[in-house]
């Protein structure tokens, strides 16, 4: 995850990236904003992306969505796959409160038929994420949960990570991890091969300042097995969402939110790359991640509201 810092300008490369130049995309900073004032249009990708950004590809008729008569047995499908391949996985009836809040706070999901949706709840006691179903109009399911780490205010580019629903619409391509070490000797997207979703930048609480907001880029990704994976559970990154990798796999292997990057696929090379290890991609794949906090019922949520332009 890269925050956008108001000291020297240009170029960067986020520092929970690989060391080698290149592992990540290099991107331009955006400073830090107070209330009211806009963000910089080459920093905000509800405006325009940052200069050095792939342009986006272009994005194919949207798959067909799954008939309401096959959901529950393509959910159970997910949820068996869930529990073989990913061992670190919780309850299953733990992610039954988070699919009905959810549900209630996200009306307008899915735009287009039952589909995958992400749930991570950044609260300090909860830093889980569940592989929900959503249904228009009706109940949601869960799939399965694991523990993730999210961002950990308080220390030098360290950020609370951003709340709001974000889509992985082909708009912006993420990428896979090199398995490189850092100056730090730390591989921070985990080991080579590892998937990279990348939502773009986004705005959170620069605690810093009471009342300032911060431009950060928002990444989904595993972390180094050896020196970082053992903290997941706590919030710990610089604002990124860390995810074990056994998740990374089966969200890649069955292209769970990969839905519009599989639309686009057959007429876009660098999409077809990307996603070349989907193995048994799901009918029911989505587009969306939603950040929300279970610690802070009082405040302005904005779980459900998909981002300005997004």
């Amino acid at each position: 995850m890269a925050s956008a810092p108001t000291s020297a300008p240009g170029p960067f490369v986020p520092a929970d990236a690989d060391s080698r130049q290149g592992a990540a995309r290099p991107l331009t900073p955006a400073p830090a904003t107070m209330p009211g004032t806009p963000a910089p249009a080459d920093a905000n990708p509800a405006i325009g992306a940052p200069p050095n950004a792939e342009a986006a590809p272009q994005v194919s008729p949207r798959l067909p969505a799954l008939a309401d008569s096959l959901v529950d047995g393509e959910t159970q499908t997910l949820r068996r796959a869930f529990e073989r391949e990913v061992p670190e996985h919780l309850t299953l009836t733990a992610g039954l409160p988070v699919a009905e809040r959810l549900a209630k706070a996200n009306p307008e999901l899915p735009p287009d038929g039952p589909q995958a949706v992400l749930a991570v709840d950044r609260a300090a006691n909860k830093q889980t994420l569940w592989v929900l179903v959503s249904r228009p109009g009706g109940r949601w399911l869960a799939i399965g949960g694991t523990l993730v780490s999210t961002g950990k205010p308080g220390r030098k580019e360290h950020f609370k990570t951003p709340v709001g629903t974000f889509l992985n619409d082909g708009s912006i391509l993420g990428y896979r991890a090199e398995g490189t070490f850092n100056e730090n000797h730390v591989r921070g997207l985990g080991l080579k091969g590892m998937r990279v979703w990348d939502f773009g930048w986004q705005t959170t609480e620069d605690w810093r300042t009471p009342g300032a907001t911060m431009q950060v880029r928002l990444e989904m990704h595993s972390t180094d097995p050896a020196n970082l994976a053992h903290r997941i559970g706590r919030p710990d990154s610089e604002g990124c969402i860390r995810i074990p990798a056994s998740l990374n796999t089966f969200l890649d292997k069955h292209g769970v939110i990969d839905r519009a990057l599989t639309a686009a696929a057959p007429t876009d090379r660098a999409t077809a790359q990307l996603i070349a290890k989907q193995e048994h991609p799901t009918p029911l794949a989505g587009s969306a991640l939603v950040v929300y906090d279970s610690s802070e019922p009082h405040e302005q949520q904005v779980a459900g509201r998909t981002p300005e332009g997004r």
